[in-house]
Order: C-alpha cells, then structure tokens, then sequence
C-alpha cells in the first residue's frame, strides 16, 4: 500500500535492523531463537508498545528483517532471495503484486489481508479558494485547461500507488481510450514523482511541503493527518471512482521462525493492532467493528465509488502497461 501508502510522522520507533545469525552458525533451519525477522515496505511503523505486547503475549520478539522500498519493490527483492529469505514474515505486498509473490512461490501457505486504503486524489482546499478556482470532483477532469500544471502523481513503475491509478484508468477508459487519456495529461502539465513521500510530503501544496502542486495521487484517509489549529482540514478528497488497496501478511517460504511469523500475523490481526493502524500506518483495518479516531469519522471516509478493475489481468499486462505509460510519457 498506501504504500504502498499515508503515514503519520510521530515518535514511534521503527523495526531495528538486527541480523540474527545463531541459526546460521549452528547450520540448523529449526529456529535457534525466539527472533522474527519482519520484510516490509518503507512505511510501515509499529507503535512501541505493540512491539512490546507482541513479546509478552507470544514470547517471540521482533528483530532482523529490513525495510525494502515500495510494494513493487518489495515483492520484487523477495522473489530474488526467495531461497534465503532475508525475513521471516512479509508485510506490505498489496492486491497490485500478490499475484507476483503467489506466482513465484514464496509464500508459506496464503497472503492474509491485514489493511485496506482507497487510492484517490486531494487537493488543497485553500489554494482553490484563493485562486478562485473550482477543484476538480472527478480525475477525469485533470485533463482539462483550468487545471493546467496543478497535478502531481506517482510512477506506476516505482510506486504502488501509482500503479493503482494506472490500473484504474486502463479498466475505466478500456484499452483505447486510456493512452490518449494520459497523453492529454501530460500535455496538461502533470508532474510524475518517484513514489508517494515525495509526492504528497514535497509536491503537494497542501501538506507539510508546501509544494507547487494543489492535486495529488493519495488516499481518502490523507485529510486526517492535515487537520489545522480550527479542527479542520486544509485538504480534501476526491472520493469518486477510487482504487482500493489491499495489504497483506504472509511466512516466507524457507523462514528460519515460521512460528514466530505466523504468531506475528495473528497479532496483526488482534483488536489492539488493527486498533493502531489508522494513527499508525494511516489504513483502514482489515477487522470490521475497529473503532475509528474521531477525526477519521469527519475527514477520512473511505471512497464512495471505486472502478471496477476485476477484469484486468494485472499479472498477465502489468509490465506492458508500465512500457507503454512510460513511452507516453516520454513522447
């Protein structure tokens, strides 16, 4: 995910990156410790007290592993250590690429959905007002003169979130119409960031970057983390024809701890995790009935309407889509 995704800048402690090698010295596969080593996307955060709950309630800890980049890239660098995983546990593939990590067999039994985020555009709510301009209600409409040079996104090929919206403009627009789509857009002036912190923390005007760009490629949750001093927030959503994400957990094939790593799903999923992860991670958890954070409730609702993307084949296509989106953007 997001993503993968939308994160909140708060003292939390990240993972150590801690190599566990008790395992390698004895030569033995059986797990030597109580160690899990946890492979996850750049944005993944776990609260401190999580990590300590994890601990006492299981007696398994949480230590190695590394953070490996986007969703893409993360599925990616497992496939190739797939025989020696440098993890135990994955968090952070997403629906774009399970069908990579299933297709290349490096999932011990199934991927189990953690968190979902919608992928949609913001825009900056002052900025529009000042200018006195009408922000857009639909992406469709980024094409269109008043919004000239207002729109920054991400690169499909490096970002998840990018590829989502790449994915959704192919299933709205069918196999003609979305070249000429994104032709347009190019000619309107969009800028293409690299992945999502850049994007929405540098670009985006409407967040903590001060950037040029007034419409970003985000998450409908994203107006919660820019809430002002009179409780509202400078941003806002566009909630229509949206893409939602999926993020998903599994045991590496191969894992040292495949205990340990199934004992840390299943904490993923308990009440107190999924509890963390809308302040946390800024997602959705997965488990209906999570109470959400008040300012969730006003401006973080999940999309009205998402595109229909069932009938792509994005394993299949995937690769030749981001060929062509690139030889658009490049022409």
């Amino acid at each position: 995910m997001h993503n993968t995704k939308p994160i909140l800048m708060r003292a939390f402690t990240a993972l150590a990156i801690v190599a566990t090698t008790a395992a390698a010295l004895t030569g033995c596969s059986a797990p030597t410790t109580k160690a899990v080593a946890v492979a996850s996307h750049d944005s993944f955060i776990i609260p401190d007290n999580l990590i300590n709950q994890f601990k006492a309630e299981t007696g398994f800890y949480l230590a190695g592993g590394a953070k490996l980049g986007d969703a893409g890239t993360l599925t990616n660098k497992l496939v190739l250590t797939k025989k020696v995983p440098v993890a135990d546990v994955v968090f952070g593939i997403d629906n774009t690429f399970a069908g990579v990590a299933t297709a290349n067999g490096i999932i011990d039994g199934e991927l189990v959905p953690i968190d979902y985020a919608d992928v949609c555009f913001n825009y900056d709510k002052q900025w529009f007002a000042t200018k006195g301009i009408t922000p857009p209600s639909s992406w469709r409409q980024l094409t269109e003169p008043q919004y000239k040079g207002l729109t920054v996104l991400e690169n499909p090929a490096t970002s998840s979130t990018g590829l989502a919206f790449l994915f959704s403009t192919i299933a709205a627009l069918g196999e003609d119409g979305w070249p000429g789509w994104w032709a347009n857009l190019k000619a309107n002036g969009v800028k293409v960031a690299a992945g999502w912190e850049d994007a929405y923390y540098i670009d985006f005007s409407g967040s903590s970057g001060h950037g040029a760009y007034p419409i970003v490629l985000s998450y409908s949750s994203s107006p919660a983390d820019e809430i002002g001093d009179d409780g509202l927030s400078r941003t806002a959503s566009i909630n229509s024809e949206c893409f939602r994400q999926i993020e998903y957990a599994g045991v590496l094939k191969n894992a040292k701890n495949p205990e340990g790593a199934r004992a840390f799903i299943k904490f993923m999923q308990s009440k107190d995790f999924q509890s963390a992860l809308p302040e946390a991670n800024y997602v959705y958890p997965i488990v209906k009935g999570i109470k959400l954070p008040e300012a969730w409730a006003r401006f973080a609702k999940p999309a009205d309407s998402f595109v229909d993307v069932s009938k792509l084949d994005f394993d299949a296509n995937r690769k030749a889509w981001q060929k062509k989106w690139a030889d658009i953007m490049a022409g």
